[in-house]
């Protein structure tokens, strides 16, 4: 199948979940007739968990890439050319690392870059910012020379501002500092008393700080802070308000190192799904950026590792 048809592999490595999508056909093979050029088949599409990623390893991560593959690939095939967008593939030498080791156990075309950087082909564009808010929150944006930018991505303990992760911890913070003003209680404490299942605000730090994997374990909690912003919680109103705001503010740092920023492709289970958050992100960029079109994505972010994979050919 290979020597005729060839296989692209694209694959998005969230922080949850992997996206696996294998395609035959599109752009030709070296030596290869046009005739099949945009007439692709799809040969896998396969999803897991991302339990064992481990990016800042690149042996054990291209293995890891590796084993997927082969085991998404039905029997005998071989794919042609690979492109991974990883979480927390953080820094250029860090994607080479993974791309080189992955590149040494497959021998074809590879790419590693960051999960981010598959919006903007995902979306069928060839510059643009990528703006992804999910557990965590990052964006990236290429200068016009090519070099890569990206900011935010610093994980719930430090960041991720306007990611689920990032709104619970702050929502925590805004609990307490009403508690110490002696303000009653209101809908967001118990909302979020009962998500940690804790008996009041004082007890919310001992439970976050349990976390042995903060970022999911707080993220998961992220739709009480929305549910208590229905029930009229102004505390969880202005997290919510504050987290847009953030996550404006990483395209904000993008234009001032020089990316171009006119359209800002955006995409993550949390900024999708919660149209309160989507909102404040697109008014505070209205306000800060003018100019910016921001580009909800409509399409799997694996799409455009499929696409980075038909240019490796």
């Amino acid at each position: 199948m290979q020597d005729s048809t060839p296989i692209a592999v694209g694959i998005d490595v969230g922080g949850t979940k992997t996206h696996l999508r294998a395609e035959a056909g599109g752009n030709p093979g070296p030596g290869q007739s046009a005739v099949a050029d945009h007439v692709r088949t799809s040969v896998a599409d396969h999803v897991r968990m991302s339990r064992g990623w481990r990016p800042h390893d690149p042996v054990s991560a291209a293995a890891w890439l590796a084993v997927l593959i082969d085991e998404a690939l039905p029997r005998g095939a071989r794919p042609a050319a690979v492109a991974v967008g990883g979480h927390a593939c953080e820094t250029p030498r860090q994607c080479e690392e993974i791309r080189s080791a992955l590149h040494t156990l497959l021998g074809v075309p590879c790419l590693v870059v960051g999960d981010a950087e598959l919006l903007v082909p995902a979306a069928g564009l060839d510059k643009g910012v990528g703006l992804v808010a999910g557990t965590g929150s990052v964006a990236v944006g290429r200068l016009p020379g090519g070099d890569t930018v990206q900011v935010g991505g610093w994980g719930a303990v430090l960041g991720d501002e306007g990611g689920s992760a990032g709104l619970v911890r702050e929502a925590a913070r805004a609990l307490w500092a009403a508690h110490d003003r002696g303000d009653p209680p209101d809908a967001l404490a118990d909302r979020l008393t009962a998500a940690f299942d804790v008996p009041e605000v004082p007890s919310l730090g001992a439970a976050l700080e349990r976390a042995t994997q903060p970022s999911a374990e707080w993220g998961r909690h992220a739709p009480s802070v929305f549910a208590a912003a229905e029930d009229g919680s102004p505390l969880a109103r202005r997290v919510i308000a504050e987290g847009g705001r953030a996550l404006a503010s990483l395209v904000v740092r993008l234009a001032g190192r020089g990316v171009p920023v006119d359209d800002v492709v955006v995409a993550g289970s949390t900024v999708l799904v919660q149209p309160a958050l989507y909102e404040a992100f697109t008014d505070a960029l209205a306000e800060s950026l003018p100019s910016a079109r921001p580009r909800p994505l409509r399409v799997p972010p694996v799409e455009g590792a499929v696409a980075l994979a038909r240019s490796l050919r």
